[in-house]
């Protein structure tokens, strides 16, 4: 089997957005004070798809969600040249093929989603190829079905915040996660805000659900050092991305506080980064995202490494490239999940453009046994309400 195309669209959504209200969710512009600092300044509404067709006819199905057009650029310049003729089984010397290649501009960031969005395409095609999931060439079933987390409660009206708290409850959620919508150039008053979000969502859940919480790199560590001890009481599961990535000290101290687990390394890639993060002893919790990290050849190599340090691997986002990984590690507990909803911060466009995710049912999601690859298709048909750019 020899690769014979590889094809790259960007898919820019074309449809209404649900616009996003002050204060729904803490980022780095936050600290600049600007009129467009807001978290519109990170939402994204369009996706990279990546087919790798074989000589065979298969093809397979990658994708990411980052700066696409740039990262198609890289895929096409870059990348392509590199795969037309090669063996896809060769998948390791691939990648390190693609990293090498593109080393002086490509370790972090815009390079590795690019190599990521291929690497995944290639996993998906080898289970087309060998007739079986992903995971399984992963290793295997660690757990019969994946515990999956609510990842959706954003900064609104405590009595919203409650509601939809309460819905993800009855639908069998153990666990849920709710974003911060203050940070350090708010103020005092703005800390009781985000004391009240967090007050608000565990009195209506109770203490048999886990809450934990976001701040998506909008906290300083003098910030988060202080919001620390208000959050003590509500026993929350993690405090997630409370400083910038950069701040592997911070992260660091943190951590040494114990009082509440740190998570991070969303915004982190390949094995290296997490070898820093690991060895300076920065996170209870590591949450790469697979189309980010360098794809499945290094989302695997990370939960190795992690395994070795005892610290968990719960991947940012759900979609099947992290939850094929999930499936495969024991050192994974779960998984996170974004619940479908009409089009706003553009997590859910994965819900538009791809058929084949799991909804969960009682908390749980499974992975079909006798479903090859990766499990998602493209909807062309649904493709109809996106900006297609070739």
């Amino acid at each position: 089997m020899k690769i014979r195309n590889v094809r790259t669209r960007v898919a820019q959504w074309s449809g209404e957005t649900t616009p996003l209200p002050p204060h729904f969710c803490t980022n780095p512009m936050d600290l600049l004070a600007l009129p467009q600092a807001s978290m519109k300044t990170f939402t994204f509404h369009g996706w990279l798809i990546v087919e790798v067709e074989s000589d065979d006819g298969l093809v397979g199905i990658g994708n990411a969600a980052l700066a696409p057009i740039v990262t198609k650029q890289v895929i096409d310049e870059y990348l392509k040249p590199l795969l037309i003729g090669a063996d896809p089984w060769n998948i390791e010397f691939l990648w390190q093929h693609m990293y090498r290649k593109t080393m002086a501009f490509g370790r972090k960031g815009i390079g590795m989603t690019a190599i990521s969005a291929v690497d995944i395409a290639l996993w998906d095609l080898l289970g087309k190829a060998a007739k079986q999931p992903v995971y399984r060439l992963l290793g295997g079933r660690t757990k019969e079905r994946i515990p999956v987390y609510a990842s959706r409660l954003y900064a609104t009206d405590l009595e919203t915040l409650a509601t939809e708290a309460t819905r993800y409850k009855s639908e069998g959620y153990k666990a849920m996660k709710l974003r911060f919508g203050w940070g350090p150039t708010d103020g005092a008053a703005g800390m009781q805000h985000n004391v009240d979000l967090v007050r608000t969502v565990r009195q209506t859940v109770g203490d048999g659900i886990d809450v934990m919480a976001d701040a998506y790199m909008g906290w300083t560590l003098d910030y988060a050092k202080r919001m620390l001890p208000l959050l003590e009481p509500f026993n929350l599961r993690w405090l997630e991305e409370p400083v910038i990535p950069d701040d592997l000290r911070g992260y660091a101290e943190l951590k040494a506080y114990r009082t509440i687990p740190i998570a991070g390394g969303e915004h982190e890639f390949t094995i290296y980064g997490f070898r820093e993060l690991l060895e300076a002893h920065a996170l209870d919790y590591i949450q790469f995202d697979t189309n980010r990290v360098g794809g499945i050849s290094q989302a695997r190599k990370i939960s190795a490494l992690a395994e070795a340090f005892s610290v968990p691997v719960i991947p940012h986002a759900g979609q099947m490239h992290n939850f094929h990984v999930v499936m495969a590690s024991l050192n994974s507990p779960m998984a996170e999940f974004f619940p479908p909803v009409d089009v706003e911060v553009g997590n859910e466009l994965f819900w538009y453009i791809f058929d084949g995710e799991p909804k969960p049912k009682d908390g749980f999601i499974d992975l079909d046994d006798n479903v090859p690859g990766l499990g998602i298709t493209i909807n062309e048909e649904r493709l109809s309400k996106f900006k297609v750019i070739e």
